[in-house]
């Protein structure tokens, strides 16, 4: 395990007491063990660096995870979308179930029953994912796996996914900024990014930093297009067109559209630095993680 430069400890399922098996060799651990497949049943759950610790991202409702450890009230695990790690509340995890349809407007809502005079029983955001059974239940609901319901009207089946992730980003507009947020509740830079890819079915991590490798490089003098992303240190944002950018930022404080030129004399303005990369990303359909 020597010579070789640290695994980054937000994609390495090891926590000190435990670590994915198929780490064995690569990191050091008491014990190292399988994990077991689990889902999150919160409406959006954070993914925290410690138990009850600060929130590094998040997962909305539907997430696949591996489950490696519990301490207290809480679980390690390793979510499926792009293998970020973290702590969960336990109670925020419940059975795996193979999703079929995910959330495709901004936001949503399940029902107990299919009436839109129902008080509902949770607010569900975009990317959320759910199994669903029946498409067509009391006409204009789909009924899930666990027997709850929601319009149909905002479901779009996995099999089906988007094919331009700046409309997707587009469609989250006036979104609150929230530092690690991935909900239609709060996002921050990066989780619009990703929530905006995977959506597309293109495989995307969470954080900007490693978002910066993603698809191909754009020259400095090449025009960008729509759906490219443009990286600051720390931010990122994505392009509706050759000259406008769509990004979460704590100058609106919720996801904005504006120009490439303004948004960048401001960020420079104000100590966030130049334009590092300009990135390409895979076309719609690579598939994601």
């Amino acid at each position: 395990m020597s010579g070789h430069a640290p695994p980054d400890p937000r994609l390495t399922a090891a926590n000190g007491r435990v670590a994915d098996i198929a780490l064995r060799g690569l990191v050091r651990s008491a014990r190292y063990v399988t994990g077991r497949p689990a889902r999150v049943v919160a409406p959006c759950a954070d993914l925290c660096r410690t138990p009850a610790g600060a929130r590094e991202r998040q997962l909305p409702f539907g997430a696949a995870v591996a489950v490696f450890d519990a301490s207290g009230g809480w679980a390690f695990v390793k979510a499926a979308r792009d293998g970020h790690v973290g702590w969960v509340a336990r109670r925020a995890l419940g059975p795996a179930a193979e999703a079929t349809h995910l959330v495709a407007a901004p936001a949503s809502h399940l029902y107990p029953v299919p009436d839109l005079h129902a008080r509902e029983i949770m607010a569900l955001s975009f990317g959320a994912r759910l199994r669903i059974v029946d498409e067509g239940a009391g006409g204009r609901f789909a009924r899930t796996a666990c027997g709850r319901f929601v319009p149909a009207a905002h479901l779009r089946p996995l099999s089906r996914p988007f094919d331009d992730p700046a409309a997707v980003a587009l469609g989250l507009l006036g979104t609150p900024y929230l530092w690690g947020g991935n909900s239609r509740a709060g996002i921050d830079c990066s989780g619009l990014v990703q929530g905006a890819l995977h959506a597309c079915a293109i495989a995307c991590p969470g954080d900007s930093d490693l978002q910066a490798a993603l698809g191909t490089a754009v020259a400095p003098d090449a025009p960008l297009a729509r759906g490219d992303l443009v990286f600051w240190d720390g931010h990122v944002g994505i392009m509706a067109d050759s000259a406008t950018l769509v990004h979460a930022n704590a100058h609106h404080m919720a996801v904005a559209a504006e120009t490439l030129a303004g948004a960048a004399a401001r960020i420079a303005a104000t100590g966030g630095g130049p334009v590092t990369a300009r990135r390409r990303p895979p076309p719609p359909g690579a598939r994601m993680i």
